[in-house]
């Protein structure tokens, strides 16, 4: 973590997926964790989730997908920050298939939280993921 501050985690809704449900309790549990968190909130492209995080300084990305776009748009977020020279970890959570799992973690997504994911596991994640 730098400078011993709070850990920075930034949320997102991916593309045009609107249920935020899932998405707003993760923040809730890391916020009543300690950590700071910015909701981008919904319908967000990748260029803006990317250009916030870094604009913000995070230590975490977490991305919801709940609508099966993130086979395609997680990736091109994992992309996008390596052209920026960024090395922000990547979570996601939502609806995803587990034969996608591996796909996801080849292109840079660092952890996978489906759905009936424990919010203690996501909090324990972010923070030992954020301390390294």
């Amino acid at each position: 973590m730098k400078n011993n501050r709070k850990i920075r985690v930034l949320l997102s809704k991916l593309g045009f997926d609107g249920h935020e449900r899932g998405v707003v309790m993760v923040a809730m549990a890391l916020r009543d964790a300690g950590m700071e968190v910015i909701y981008l909130g919904k319908h967000k492209t990748v260029e803006q989730i990317v250009q916030s995080a870094i604009e913000e300084d995070v230590n975490i990305i977490g991305l919801s997908s709940l609508a099966d776009a993130h086979r395609t748009l997680a990736p091109k977020v994992t992309k996008l920050l390596r052209e920026k020279g960024s090395d922000i970890p990547v979570i996601l959570g939502g609806f995803i298939q587990p034969e996608d799992i591996p796909l996801l973690k080849e292109t840079g997504i660092a952890e996978v939280f489906g759905i009936g994911s424990r919010l203690e596991d996501i909090v324990k994640w972010v923070r030992d993921s954020a301390r390294k």
